[in-house]
């Protein structure tokens, strides 16, 4: 059976990934309101100003670690029968926890220390939106997965 890799992030398949990516990623942010989406929103802007494409890079990078940490969630939904999708957004909080892992150490990582600032400050709510972006990651993985 092939990996979450080879199914999502390899070839042509790869590209169309990293464009629904980033709109699930424009969504979610605009989606955000009150204090903390205007502190979301402000970091998203600052962080698509570090140079053109700078945020496509970004999840061009992470992809791969971040089918690869699904991973064991998608095979835990094909050993119980399940689709990958909507088992995603019903083990939300591994999900979260399991991206954000990779985003962890990206950030203590990082050379920008705007960037890294701006992710330090929203870091102690990011685990309940990234929960939130569940149903939406979701369904974006089933499309391709379907392809």
């Amino acid at each position: 059976m092939a990996t979450l890799r080879e199914k999502l992030s390899t070839g042509t398949k790869r590209q169309a990934v990293v464009d629904d990516a980033l709109l699930v990623l424009d969504q979610e942010v605009a989606d955000k309101s009150g204090l903390t989406g205007i502190a979301i929103k402000a970091a998203y802007a600052m962080v698509k100003g570090v140079k053109p494409g700078f945020i496509r890079e970004v999840v061009d990078h992470l992809l791969d670690d971040f089918v690869d940490a699904l991973e064991p969630i998608a095979a835990e939904a094909a050993e119980k029968g399940q689709r990958a999708g909507p088992y995603l957004e019903t083990n939300r909080s591994r999900v979260a926890d399991a991206l954000l892992a990779i985003t962890d150490r990206k950030a203590q990582n990082a050379q920008n220390r705007a960037i890294k600032a701006a992710y330090e400050r929203l870091r102690p709510t990011a685990k309940k939106h990234v929960e939130a972006a569940a149903p939406r990651l979701g369904r974006m993985m089933e499309k391709h997965l379907a392809d």
